[in-house]
């Protein structure tokens, strides 16, 4: 990219073999419109590659060849939005030969009632490998997480010595510290409960599933799966547009989830919110998590009732303006402090700090809440 390798860029520099080779790849992808290419060093890139399946087939098994699988994720984004190939990734040979990521899962999930049939169970592998990997990267850690959280939210007063929390023990007793000795005489002790297999908690996903959520919603997906997975926690999957559909009897499995939803359309948080309203029957030890930009096409009133009421009831309640590893998100920022004056934290999350997000939340202590730019 920085030689180039026509006469154009200015170098005066012909590239050749596999210099050449990627200069291609990435000029098909990245060139300015021109003329045909000339590897002998004058040469006008022009971009695009083609508008058969072989010959995008072909450059993905270059881009592959030539730079690694992170590159390789990027360029293939950048394919998709700059030069349309959404229709050729209907294509099962496509479907076989593209580096699979949660993008790619978005994109696939947005083409889904598009898809021929003879496409679907690639398209349908495809997410299941990504699906898979993201479980094993953040399955282990969130049920640890959760698990300390939810033996923590118990407290009793007279623990055994191992479950004593120390923390609030002191905290608690600090009126009776003795100066002359600097130590602490508690009178009573604070401690976690034991662990158990009843539900303690409820768990609400309430996943806006317009087209610009797409990361969120393979995201939450998999979250669900591993959240229903656990028994003390009985877990709840709603997606909204203007419609909202309860999934939480797929949630065995993240891609019936996921080849579940429909990418695109509008937006009505309170109706969504109205619902999940309806089904919680433990506020107290219940919390929902909206995941959503917040551009609400319903009731904007009714859905600041809806969640004022919610936390009155005992609800805890977060907004996560995104639930992916892109940073902060486009979002309606009036709705954003709207909801942080009723108590109700809204943030974009990546992955990793979700599992800490939820074990605030279940433990009923302030969220950690990230810088939002």
């Amino acid at each position: 990219m920085v030689l180039g390798g026509g006469a154009a860029d200015g170098t005066g520099c012909a590239l050749t073999g596999t210099d050449a080779a990627m200069d291609d790849a990435l000029g098909a992808l990245y060139g300015a419109a021109g003329g045909d290419a000339d590897r002998r060093g004058r040469r006008d890139r022009s971009a695009g590659l083609g508008g058969s399946a072989p010959s995008v087939a072909r450059w993905l098994g270059d881009i592959r060849t030539y730079f690694p699988s992170s590159v390789v994720q990027v360029m293939q984004r950048d394919a998709i939005d700059r030069l349309g190939l959404s229709a050729l990734l209907m294509e099962p040979e496509m479907l076989e030969a593209v580096e699979a990521d949660v993008h790619l899962v978005g994109t696939l999930l947005s083409l889904n009632k598009a898809m021929p049939e003879t496409t679907k169970e690639t398209a349908r592998a495809v997410v299941r490998k990504v699906v898979e990997d993201l479980e094993k990267r953040l399955a282990t850690r969130t049920r640890a997480t959760l698990t300390g959280a939810l033996d923590r939210s118990a407290r009793v007063s007279r623990p055994r010595h191992r479950d004593i929390d120390w923390d609030r023990t002191i905290r608690a007793n600090l009126k009776n510290y003795l100066p002359e000795y600097g130590t602490v005489v508690p009178e009573w002790l604070i401690g976690y409960g034991r662990a158990s297999q009843a539900v303690k908690k409820e768990v609400v996903l309430c996943i806006d599933q317009s087209g610009s959520m797409a990361a969120s919603v393979v995201y939450a997906s998999v979250f669900g799966a591993v959240l229903a997975s656990m028994r003390s926690i009985a877990t709840r999957l709603v997606v909204f547009d203007t419609a909202v559909v309860d999934l939480t009897d797929q949630l065995d499995d993240p891609v019936d989830v996921l080849f579940g939803t429909q990418l695109g359309g509008g937006t009505d948080i309170n109706r969504a919110l109205a619902y999940c309203q309806s089904q919680i029957t433990r506020p107290a030890d219940t919390v929902v998590v909206l995941i959503s930009d917040l551009y609400e096409g319903g009731i904007r009133d009714g859905m600041l009732k809806r969640v004022a009421a919610m936390k009155a009831a005992g609800v805890q309640f977060v907004a996560l303006l995104a639930l992916s590893d892109e940073g902060a998100p486009a979002y309606d920022r009036e709705h954003a402090a709207a909801l942080a004056a009723l108590g109700a934290p809204a943030f974009a999350c990546t992955p990793d700090l979700f599992p800490e997000v939820m074990a605030a939340a279940l433990e009923k202590r302030p969220i950690p809440v990230p810088d939002l730019v």
